[in-house]
């Protein structure tokens, strides 16, 4: 069976081995410190929404008005149109004086 390393020498399919070895250590470690970054990261998100209610509320409705943003948008791709007199109140929210 042919494979990409026939061609090579001993000597060269040996330190290309060793290269993807070290290759896939690095990315172990930096998977690894990111996953433990992550953590620490969730620890601490945890405790402070333990400590303030009103930022854990907040942070709710943030993530809720979110996802129904993203549901309307799943519903405008598969289909549904959007009035332009709407996508204008939308901008003109955020950005007044646009094309309001």
């Amino acid at each position: 069976m042919y494979n990409e390393y026939d061609n090579l020498s001993c000597e060269e399919q040996l330190h290309l081995t060793e290269s993807l070895i070290r290759q896939r250590h690095n990315q172990q470690m930096f998977l690894r410190r990111n996953a433990q970054l992550l953590q620490q990261e969730l620890e601490l998100e945890a405790e402070l929404l333990e400590d303030n209610p009103e930022l854990a509320q907040t942070i709710h409705s943030l993530n809720m008005h979110e996802i129904q943003s993203n549901q309307q948008g799943l519903e405008n791709v598969l289909g549904l149109e959007e009035s332009a007199s709407k996508k204008q109140s939308v901008w003109s929210k955020f950005f007044p004086g646009l094309g309001g």
